[in-house]
């Protein structure tokens, strides 16, 4: 089997990942293109910076080439490795708002070269992103584990260290407070 054709729901799947913990590079070469832009999106959230969340992700990949043989299950790889990023992220972001001066800057809307509902997509689109900062980072991670990574409650849980049902009250919880955020 081709590393390249496989598909980690694929019943070929577990062989890439027993050869990436054998040492095959090209194995994990493989693994790591299926799962860097995932692996980038939570980091983003989680951290709301673009070059933070690339370095978190940069940051994940040896990690878990370290301790891909403590991988229980093929079927857990994702969640695994969004979590590593998420917590990468998390960590790169605490350590940056500890010794830098945030800065927001908010995209001129010229409305002679945009429509209306461009403009108006980019102002929720500013809100979003505004009630979501507001956000502790906790939090953030939790709703980007969930909703960008695709963790299911049990994977969030493990995750997370909560329990299923804690982890959606919370996610719950969450939400109403970012729709009560957008006056929706």
């Amino acid at each position: 089997m081709a590393v390249s054709a496989a598909r980690l729901d694929d019943p070929g799947a577990d062989a890439v990942v027993t050869r990436a913990r054998e040492g095959d590079e090209a194995a994990f070469r493989w693994i790591v293109e299926s799962y860097t832009p995932e692996m980038r999106r939570v980091a983003f959230l989680v951290c709301g910076d673009l070059s933070l969340a690339e370095e978190a992700v940069a940051a994940a990949w040896p990690r878990a080439w370290r301790a891909l043989d403590r991988l229980k299950a093929t079927d857990s790889l994702r969640p695994w490795l969004v979590s590593i990023a998420a917590n990468q992220a998390r960590g790169l972001a605490g350590r940056a708002a500890r010794r830098a001066v945030r800065e927001i800057a908010v995209e001129h809307v010229d409305s002679s070269q945009r429509g209306l509902s461009n403009q108006i997509e980019r102002a929720e689109a500013i809100d979003l992103a505004n009630a979501f900062a507001k956000l502790a980072p906790a939090d953030r991670e939790l709703v980007a584990l969930r909703y960008v990574g695709g963790l299911t409650s049990t994977e969030l849980a493990r995750a997370t260290g909560l329990t299923p049902a804690g982890t959606r009250a919370r996610l719950q919880r969450l939400l109403e407070r970012l729709r009560r955020e957008l006056g929706e």
